[in-house]
């Protein structure tokens, strides 16, 4: 059975919409990659093929595909006879992701303010807007979480490189699964994704240097602050 465009439903969870322009299987990727992300599929949580194909209306063979894709991102962990299940969150590893992240999002940030298009640099700023906007409704800590995934997507798609785009939504969906491991632990993180705001203002502008050096106060900030639960 395939997907109709609408919500698809399994007890009390909505699941979203496939977009015009997705492929079955990049629509049960998204999906997905979501759910194990801020954890709702829970680590070590085993994946069934049926199961998932009649709760987002797909084919089994699209759901195989989005599986690959999902082990290529260390996201789930599949073992011969045994299955496929949600990877587990090594809270160890929030060094290395962090060494990674120091690295390369203030590249990628002094990237987007030389290379965005126009257009891009209008996106940004009008995203800018929205992010000041909603941090004044004082959004709950998993909405910030969410908030903060798009607006880091949105810088990485503005560097136009696909491959740093690749390499750094994985490593920000590494981190932000440890994140939501932690989140009911954290103070509220609505400071943190407050810097969103100027940060693209200074790549939507141009300012390479300023925006390099904001991301980078960023990425230590985040390590900081998940630090100070564990």
């Amino acid at each position: 059975m395939e997907s109709s465009g609408k919500l698809s439903v399994m007890g009390e969870s909505e699941v979203p919409a496939r977009q015009d322009d997705e492929s079955y299987a990049e629509y049960a990727y998204r999906v997905l990659c979501d759910e194990l992300i801020v954890l709702d599929i829970k680590p070590g949580e085993p994946l069934n093929d049926d199961l998932i194909s009649r709760r987002l209306g797909v084919g089994r063979t699209p759901i195989r595909e989005a599986m690959k894709r999902l082990e290529s991102d260390h996201l789930v962990v599949a073992y011969p006879r045994r299955g496929t299940f949600a990877a587990g969150v090594d809270i160890t590893d929030l060094a290395e992701i962090s060494e990674i992240r120091q690295l390369l999002e203030p590249a990628a940030s002094a990237r987007a303010a030389r290379m965005a298009s126009d257009r891009t640099r209008q996106e940004l700023r009008e995203l800018a807007r929205e992010v000041r906007q909603l941090l004044a409704d004082h959004l709950a800590q998993r909405d910030l979480m969410r908030l903060d995934m798009r607006v880091h997507r949105s810088i990485y798609r503005a560097t136009g490189s696909r491959h740093l785009e690749d390499v750094l939504i994985r490593c920000d969906n590494l981190a932000t699964r440890i994140w939501s491991l932690v989140l009911e632990k954290l103070p509220p993180v609505s400071e943190h994704i407050a810097q969103h705001v100027e940060l693209l203002e200074y790549i939507a502008d141009g300012e390479a240097e300023a925006a390099a050096d904001l991301t980078a106060k960023h990425v230590t900030d985040f390590e900081n602050l998940i630090r100070g639960v564990l």
